[in-house]
């Protein structure tokens, strides 16, 4: 069994420091292009799903609940679709606004129209705020932290645990009137893979915000993404607070991206009814409706939560050989020297895995001249600044499993030479 690399001596370390750079140079050499820097399904998915362009063939099939999808009207969706997503997500068809294809343009409308009108209890518009504070726990989506930053709210880390963000943490900051909102990942929690507790949940939705328009943004993107072990129910967000006196605190999004196709699918935002009348009107001025046809398409398509699940269990078949891929060769050649750990997801689409401190950076450099791009290093911390250097996110969904396979074997040689030239160094 191979020694640890902090255990070994100066000596030892010279001495696989050279044979590790020949074998990163061999590696190198082969000229791969690979990328792994976006959690994005394989074509094996696209074509697993590919179907759904033929559910509607006939003038008559684009016509739902008397709604002729092919035309105007219908600000908040069909009919059929909120039935769908409610569905899905346990809340109510009353309660969903549907949107298209992607529920990141739905979560930054809803942050824009904060700042520009303010949300339902805001009293004025954010933008003439002297300060606006957003929790961000971290390592979290890159994507998340960009709509807030461009807004120039002021980014707060909130470490994440094994059972979500430390909520004794988010507690004692939303007693700050500043404090307007944060993001949540609340199943597969991007890049962890983390499933929120029962207790971390009923305490978010059981917070009191000193902003009586503190937003509680629960991005449920991997609401049905297992790719390992059964289906794993998920508390009605929007219930919980309700009952605990919270009813227009939370704004959920979902979508069908990894669904079905992740460049035509439809989204939603399912809030309190009050919410939705509120955002309507403002949503009213700059669109007349979302992709109906796209909608009804989909409702033909997915028809219920069963018949989707059944779906994303065939999904679950194509993803689960890559993830297995990944955590293999993590295992087999970086477990063994200590230096690195990860975690173990059974959903979602990520592996984040954190090295010893001040490793990333020079990792994934190493493995972009090798020819394998990932996800840049500080993504998943506000600003793009991890403090420890040490976080990187995975996402092994794209490739083909051969592609993979070389991919990882980059990616662990790359890791093991940063350590080497680090530990040389000290």
């Amino acid at each position: 069994m191979e020694l640890a690399y902090q255990k070994r001596s100066q000596e030892e370390l010279l001495r696989e420091l050279t044979e590790v750079r020949e074998r990163y140079e061999m590696l190198k050499a082969k000229g791969m292009q690979l990328n792994m820097a976006r959690g994005k399904p394989g074509r094996e998915q696209l074509d697993l799903v590919s179907d759904i362009l033929r559910v509607l063939t006939e003038p008559e099939d684009c016509v739902s609940d008397g709604v002729d999808a092919r035309n105007y009207g219908e600000l908040s969706g069909l009919p059929a679709a909120k039935r769908l997503f409610a569905d899905i997500l346990g809340c109510r068809p009353e309660e969903c606004f549907i949107g298209g294809s992607a529920s990141l343009q739905l979560m930054y409308d809803t942050i824009s129209k904060a700042f520009t009108h303010g949300l339902l209890h805001s009293g004025q518009p954010w933008c003439r705020l002297a300060r606006v504070k957003w929790l961000c726990p971290a390592p979290g989506y890159d994507r998340h932290f960009r709509i807030t930053q461009s807004f120039g709210c002021e980014m707060i880390t909130v470490p994440m645990t094994p059972t979500g963000p430390d909520m004794d943490v988010v507690e004692a900051l939303v007693r700050d009137p500043a404090v307007k909102g944060i993001w949540c990942v609340p199943k597969y929690s991007n890049p962890d893979g983390i499933i929120y507790s029962n207790e971390t949940v009923r305490r978010l939705a059981s917070l009191k915000p000193a902003a009586p328009d503190f937003a509680l943004m629960w991005d449920n993107a991997y609401c049905i993404h297992e790719f390992d072990g059964d289906f794993e129910p998920f508390a009605d967000i929007l219930t919980l607070c309700r009952e605990a006196g919270n009813p227009d605190m939370v704004y959920e999004f979902a979508s069908t991206s990894k669904i079905t196709f992740p460049g035509a699918g439809i989204s939603v935002m399912a809030t309190s009814v009050d919410n939705l009348h509120h955002m309507e009107k403002l949503t009213g001025v700059q669109i007349i409706s979302y992709d109906k046809v796209n909608q009804l398409r989909h409702v033909k398509y997915l028809q219920n939560r069963e018949h989707t699940l059944a779906l994303m269990r065939k999904h679950a078949a194509i993803i689960r050989p890559k993830f297995r891929c990944v955590l293999r060769h993590l295992e087999d050649q970086i477990a063994p020297l200590e230096l690195a750990s990860w975690q173990k997801p059974k959903g979602g689409y990520f592996v984040s895995v954190n090295t010893l401190p001040g490793l990333a950076k020079r990792t994934l450099a190493l493995c972009e001249e090798a020819g394998v791009t990932m996800t840049a290093a500080g993504a998943t911390f506000p600003y793009g600044v991890d403090p420890t250097d040490s976080n990187i996110r995975i996402a092994p969904t794209l490739p083909p499993v051969a592609e993979l396979e070389q991919a990882m074997e980059v990616f662990c040689v790359c890791l093991r030479l940063a350590a080497l030239e680090k530990l040389v160094q000290e």
